[in-house]
């Protein structure tokens, strides 16, 4: 007789400012049966929540201590910027798969995301089911994103409409500046949550409004708007 081998359940930390929104993926964490798959009985829940918070310098102190399978983190935490938070992770932590959650669904946000090491990126918009859909795919050495984006656009490469949006002619970091500065977070504030100087985010904010050809954070935002990158309430 094969003897009966108890499931692992897999540590996640949940990262998002809201309360309501951490303790809600808490319990969907919860609920999340450990089945056998030689028995239907279950084992506890597969996945166990290690940590909670809603700082991105927080969020990355509990990565490097718990190492978590599991860091489901908000694209826009407080504090340090989420993508700064992934790519720290990624430098000194290869074990931690990392989902980031967003509105944003745009070509340009998808494709950094990825690009600093997340190994799924989901809208907040979509159903609850995505998010355990994610977990099984990316610890399956998978890589997940939204049904909803359209991934004929994310990774098309040479299209016309990549090459005519000056979205794409920014850097990462020029990236990550502008869409701060659309958020409304000040020069001062980006400079913390990037870990750069200000005179650094002074030259990466001139150096991206010349290659949008915007010359005011109004400007900026308004173009963000356009994109549907920010909303306009």
């Amino acid at each position: 007789m094969v003897p009966i081998r108890e499931p692992k359940t897999y540590s996640v930390l949940l990262a998002d400012e809201l309360t309501l929104v951490r303790e809600g993926l808490a319990a969907l964490c919860v609920a999340s049966p450990n089945a056998s798959s030689n028995s239907m009985a279950g084992f506890g829940p597969r996945y166990k929540v290690v940590g909670q918070c809603s700082e991105g310098a927080v969020a990355l102190r509990l990565i490097e201590s718990e190492a978590p399978d599991i860091a489901v983190l908000d694209l826009n935490l407080p504090d340090l910027f989420t993508l700064e938070v992934v790519r720290r992770v990624r430098q000194t932590n290869g074990i931690t798969k990392i989902v980031l959650l967003s509105t944003r669904r745009d070509r340009k946000t998808v494709v950094e995301a990825l690009r600093c090491g997340a190994n799924a990126f989901l809208l907040k918009s979509g159903p609850a089911h995505q998010l355990l859909d994610a977990f099984e795919q990316i610890l399956d050495g998978g890589i997940y994103i939204s049904p909803e984006i359209e991934l004929n656009k994310i990774f098309a490469s040479g299209s016309k409409a990549s090459n005519d949006d000056p979205l794409h002619a920014l850097s990462a970091r020029e990236y990550q500046v502008f869409s701060l500065l659309c958020d409304g977070v000040r020069a001062k504030e980006i400079a913390a949550r990037l870990a750069l100087s200000p005179k650094t985010v002074d030259t990466y904010r001139a150096s991206l409004m010349r290659k949008l050809d915007i010359h005011d954070v109004a400007g900026l935002v308004k173009f963000a708007i356009q994109r549907d990158l920010i909303s306009s309430r």
